[in-house]
């Protein structure tokens, strides 16, 4: 599971460094070597060079800025490559000898099925970067590829708390369980906006906090004519709907958590239930920087906004593993009932 969510913030370094295009191929098996000669380097140079990218943004890129964008998606690449070794080998050397319950070998497939679709998905992102006259890949398809990443690392944390959470450890209370999936919704959709926010590079559309430059009802919230485009590619109204959703979002669990403090459980239920209130008010302080620093952003440095960027999507992703262990944790049903 460490190993995705290491995967999933070398995706957030070659988004924030602009790397992603830098490979214009997608070669499963020979992809893995780097070019090796300055014959190669300067082949890959040529490739990159007829990109939109290249042609509308880079243009003045040497071949050693070029070495430096390629190493992060390759970098990126090979670390997806790596969890598939580090997953396939044990799990063909278990299943051979047979040290694997019947019931554990479908959720591994699964794993399995989950992974290769991921890196399909990837290659659809960065294939919509390669023609037209785009300079980055599609803010939608960034989205889809962030959330099925997301929930790739969610099934593995459930699949492990299955194999460690004794059943007596979970309580009973069907609100509460109801509860964290709304809050979950909620979450997911606060995502997905936090990924147009990533793939459009909106920070800098407003680098204000509270208002949204110096507006609370910010003037080209809604364009009619791009009808419901509003909700996608309207940096303006990102920015509104993703503010938006953090304050309820902090409402909501600072609610919950109340909620929770009411509940008896077991040890691992009173230690998991703090967490949501935790990471949601560090993530909105995250937020906040990320924004306000944006004014700070100097193309091909890695600076302060950067790292604001990265333990936002880090914290991110802890917020909503915290979610699903209470998820896990909390039945709808008592024991012994079907």
């Amino acid at each position: 599971m460490a190993m995705i969510v290491v995967q999933i913030l070398l995706g957030g370094i070659t988004r924030l460094t602009g790397s992603g295009l830098s490979i214009t191929e997608w070669n499963v098996v020979t992809g893995a070597l780097p070019p090796l000669s300055d014959a190669q380097w300067l082949m890959e140079f040529e490739k990159y060079k007829s990109t939109p990218q290249f042609r509308y943004l880079n243009f003045d890129f040497t071949i050693a800025d070029f070495k430096v964008i390629y190493f992060w998606e390759w970098f990126h690449r090979n670390w997806a490559r790596l969890i598939g070794v580090v997953f396939a080998i044990p799990f063909l050397f278990f299943w051979w000898r047979g040290y694997f319950k019947s019931h554990m070998v479908k959720p591994l497939l699964i794993l399995f099925f989950l992974g290769a679709l991921q890196g399909a998905i990837g290659w659809i992102m960065v294939a919509s970067g390669l023609t037209g006259d785009a300079i980055y890949v599609k803010p939608t398809r960034l989205a889809l590829h962030f959330v099925f990443a997301l929930g790739l690392l969610c099934y593995t944390f459930w699949f492990a708390l299955q194999l460690t959470v004794p059943a007596t450890d979970k309580v009973y209370n069907p609100s509460l369980q109801k509860g964290v999936r709304w809050i979950m919704i909620l979450l997911l959709v606060q995502l997905i906006y936090g990924a147009f926010m990533a793939g459009h590079k909106a920070a800098t559309a407003s680098p204000t906090w509270p208002t949204i430059n110096q507006e609370w009802l910010p003037s080209g919230l809604y364009k009619s004519s791009e009808g419901t485009l509003n909700w996608v590619d309207n940096l303006i109204f990102v920015h509104f709907i993703h503010r938006g959703l953090a304050y309820l979002l902090l409402a909501a669990i600072l609610f919950y958590t109340v909620q929770l403090y009411k509940q008896q459980g077991s040890p691992w239920f009173y230690h998991a239930r703090k967490w949501p209130a935790i990471l949601v008010l560090l993530q909105v302080g995250l937020g906040i920087f990320s924004v306000l620093t944006s004014t700070k952003i100097i193309p091909g440095h890695w600076g302060i906004f950067e790292w604001m960027a990265q333990l936002h999507q880090l914290v991110a992703m802890l917020l909503l593993l915290s979610l699903v262990q209470l998820l896990f944790l909390i039945r709808r049903k008592a024991l012994g009932t079907t």
